[in-house]
């Protein structure tokens, strides 16, 4: 062989070890189980998983990975799971704080669940009882009125900004089961705990079931949310449905809340506790809503909407059922808005609601607040009345 031809098989064989080593490379990423993503150091374990994903992309691409820890995405860091997967939590002792598992997306970091109507991601816990773990947290960087950034309640992460369209990700198709983990009586955490997320983000058909706290709260943030289901059955669960605070100006659409214990309020909405009219002030849009309660025993008393220190809002085509009271309005600056009509449902339908609208001013003294609600007795709803809506049919569970 010459010289000439020597070099020319050398580069052929060359060429062909590049070849397989890239087609290897490949099907290494693409298979399922324990594996490092290029660059960023970070560990996937299927018995394992948890710890910080400091930068890169990491994949959950198929069947069941245990949660053992919290799991914490840093900024410039981006955590996809794949259609299908299941995270399971595995069981901690209620007194193990510093143990307790849930998933953080820090400011400037990005989750996307890719989960589809056949194939839902789930979030859930070996323990199936309400506040088992924590649940998911994402922290974005839009505008809040509690300073212009706080830290989050849980995961000790920093969230706010002024970023509007700030984009945290994608969540589609998730259910999200048995969260609520309680470090003590102030500080829980909730299903899905939105802190300071922009609108750029992505939150559409989403379950939270037999959660401890609070199904979905809004920590100030402008990001928008369709297609939410919250179940509540069990007799630990004990408070709300949704809730918001902070300065949240998003929208909603499609919300069912369902709950047959003696648990708290379907919506508890706030502005600010410190300052009632702390700007941005919260002003969400909702449309198309249901919220089933237990009828009107209980204590607290249970009210389908307490819209209290200083939240604005627009409601339309409601169904509120089972609720000792429908709309709750408490303090002077409610009871203003409901007068110049900056808090207002258009379209109720009350089914078995003892009282439709009540409401006191800051000194606790009666105020008519009737004028918030308009009725029809033909609403829908958040697609079906009190009946199960069709677009939350086959992904979900604890429905008929």
């Amino acid at each position: 062989m010459n010289m000439e031809m020597k070099k020319t098989f050398r580069w052929m064989m060359g060429a062909a070890a590049l070849v397989g080593a890239v087609v290897v490379a490949s099907c290494s990423k693409d298979e399922p189980g324990p594996g490092t993503e290029p660059g960023n150091g970070f560990v996937v374990d299927r018995e394992d998983l948890k710890g910080e994903i400091a930068s890169g992309e990491v994949v959950l691409e198929s069947g069941t990975y245990k949660l053992t820890g919290a799991l914490v995405v840093k900024e410039g860091a981006k955590l996809v799971i794949k259609p299908g997967v299941t995270v399971e939590a595995t069981e901690v002792a209620a007194e193990q704080h510093s143990q307790v598992r849930y998933i953080g997306i820090s400011r400037g970091a990005q989750i996307d669940v890719q989960g589809t109507a056949s194939s839902p991601v789930v979030f859930t816990s070996a323990k199936q009882t309400p506040g088992a773990w924590g649940g998911l947290v994402l922290c974005g960087a839009a505008p809040i009125n509690k300073g212009e950034t706080a830290k989050s309640e849980v995961g000790d992460l920093d969230y706010g900004g002024s970023d509007a369209n700030d984009n945290s990700g994608s969540v589609k198709y998730l259910r999200i089961e048995y969260s609520g983990f309680a470090y003590n009586s102030d500080k829980e955490f909730n299903g899905l705990s939105l802190f300071g997320v922009g609108k750029g983000t992505v939150i559409e058909n989403v379950q939270v079931h037999e959660g401890s706290d609070d199904g979905f709260e809004w920590f100030g943030g402008t990001v928008d949310a369709k297609n939410l289901i919250v179940t509540n059955y069990a007799s630990e669960v004990g408070d709300d449905l949704f809730d918001w605070t902070e300065g949240w100006n998003g929208n909603g659409e499609n919300w069912y809340g369902i709950r047959t214990n003696n648990g708290n309020r379907g919506i508890e909405a706030d502005n600010n506790s410190n300052d009632h009219l702390a700007s941005p002030v919260s002003n969400p849009t909702i449309k198309n809503l249901t919220l089933i309660g237990n009828g009107d025993a209980g204590s607290p008393e249970p009210q389908a909407l307490k819209l209290r220190v200083g939240t604005k809002g627009s409601f339309e085509n409601v169904v509120l059922a089972n609720w000792a009271t429908g709309f709750d309005v408490e303090h002077d600056e409610g009871v203003s808005f409901v007068g110049d009509g900056s808090l207002k449902a258009i379209g109720v339908r009350f089914v078995n609601v003892g009282t439709k609208a009540k409401g006191k001013n800051t000194a606790g003294e009666s105020a008519n607040v009737d004028a918030i609600f308009t009725e029809d007795s033909s609403a829908t709803g958040a697609g079906a009345g009190i009946d199960v809506p069709e677009w939350a049919k086959g992904w979900t569970v604890g429905l008929e």
